[in-house]
């Protein structure tokens, strides 16, 4: 959960959102050693009289300030793309739930389950329990098992909308007409907040998404109360 604040992103629940942290801090280790250098000679070039005669034909530093660039290019490249196939791969997953957009709401279907879903709406603020956030808190969250490979099937019915868990280190566009995929696994128990990234309308910022990772035995008992009722 982002508190007040924050610079940066909110702590890692998932593998991927590890991943992702540690190719930002990479990147940006990049982007300051060049702006830096970048700095550094502008500094020099307005604080100077003089001018190096063999600086204004040099091959050399002509080679050097087009090798080098490409160079950083492929080092930002390499870890990027390792990760987005990672985000891609989907392997033997234990649960699988389709979630599905709506003006303004997300349901929810356990397809592992032949007939759990439900309907998940916004807390009006008026009836918000104490401790319990405003505009982020849901009727019905999506309870999945901690440690278990999790499968998003993800689509909309009427226009785009994009289920989005920052903390998880998901964001999947909901097309009507098309199922789009994804998974994640939830490395610790907790409540993890989410909302309609997509402005899908008027009450775009009133359809939040809320994901809680309990222990498996939790899940158990969560599911068949919700059978039973």
């Amino acid at each position: 959960m982002a508190h007040p604040t924050q610079l940066g992103f909110q702590d890692a629940a998932s593998p991927i959102m590890e991943e992702l942290l540690h190719f930002h801090d990479h990147a940006l280790m990049a982007v300051f050693l060049i702006s830096t250098l970048v700095l550094y000679i502008i500094t020099t070039m307005m604080t100077t009289k003089l001018t190096n005669t063999n600086a204004m034909d040099a091959q050399e530093i002509e080679m050097v300030w087009t090798i080098m660039p490409a160079i950083i290019l492929i080092v930002i490249a390499l870890p990027s793309l390792r990760i987005l196939y990672l985000m891609d791969e989907i392997s033997d997953p234990h649960l699988t739930v389709k979630a599905i957009g709506h003006q303004w709401y997300w349901s929810y279907e356990f397809t592992n389950y032949e007939d759990l879903s439900f309907d998940s709406y916004m807390v009006p603020t008026q009836d918000l329990s104490p401790g319990q956030f405003r505009l982020l808190e849901v009727d019905n969250r999506m309870v999945v098992p901690m440690e278990s490979p999790t499968r998003m099937l993800i689509t909309a019915e009427d226009v785009l909308h994009s289920w989005a868990v920052p903390a998880l280190g998901i964001k999947t566009d909901a097309i009507p007409g098309r199922l789009n995929q994804t998974s994640f696994i939830a490395t610790r128990p907790g409540v993890f907040y989410g909302q309609c990234s997509e402005i899908c309308g008027a009450n775009h910022s009133f359809m939040p998404i809320v994901v809680e990772a309990v222990p498996l035995k939790t899940f158990e008992n969560w599911s068949s109360s919700m059978l039973e009722t």
